[in-house]
């Protein structure tokens, strides 16, 4: 078992920074998860109802701000494989020599060589994870800010249009009589907001928790 635990794990020293810190798409995806309670909404009104419908995941992605967030994760990713991989390549071909020793080496001495083994690549993973976490939290922190950006200008154009219900377009099955104001909240975004920087910053306690646990459930 040790054998192959160790084989497993030491496989994964050469993709650890394409698969932990390729996270260039993942900041899309975390720039496209809805703030709760970040869509604003008017006040229930007498009358008929009027419904905008936006697409948040198109005003966040398709924005100069959030293209500019995803060119400086991809940058910090870049960064981070460069910092790392020497390291990586170090372990990857340790963790080769020694399952060409473990078939000649003494119990004793194999167990001890493996339980170092694997503590440098725990010790490499967690750095790993740790520059992740920074480059999340900074996504996530970048993304508050849009979203505060974002707030006000659909509230605007609510008031302009005489509307009393704005909705995400991904909580539509079916719907008539709607308008679609992606493009015009992208154009204004883009003159309020056409960049923000992203600074490499810890999650908040909460949010990684929730990270945590979905990571898990993907494994």
């Amino acid at each position: 078992m040790k054998k192959l635990t160790l084989a497993s794990r030491s496989s994964r020293i050469a993709v650890a920074l394409t698969l932990s810190l390729a996270i260039g798409s993942a900041a899309s995806l975390a720039l496209a998860q809805p703030k709760p309670g970040g869509a604003p909404s008017a006040p229930a009104a007498a009358g008929p109802t009027k419904v905008l419908v936006i697409d948040r995941n198109a005003i966040l992605l398709a924005s100069k701000v959030g293209q500019d967030i995803v060119r400086q994760v991809n940058g910090y990713r870049q960064t981070a494989e460069k910092e790392f991989r020497a390291e990586g390549e170090s372990l990857q071909k340790e963790g080769q020599a020694l399952r060409q020793q473990i078939a000649i080496l003494a119990p004793d001495v194999k167990a001890k060589k493996i339980r170092d083994f694997q503590a440098k690549q725990t010790a490499f993973e967690r750095k790993v994870e740790s520059r992740q976490g920074l480059i999340q939290g900074g996504v996530f922190q970048a993304r508050r800010q849009v979203e505060g950006a974002l707030g006000p200008i659909l509230q605007g154009i609510m008031q302009e249009r005489g509307a009393n219900l704005l909705i995400d377009r991904g909580s539509v099955v079916l719907g008539a009589n709607s308008m679609d104001i992606t493009s015009l909240a992208v154009q204004r975004l883009d003159k309020k907001m056409p960049s923000v920087k992203v600074q490499l910053t810890a999650l908040p306690p909460g949010v990684q928790q929730q990270m945590q646990q979905q990571q898990a459930m993907r494994r």
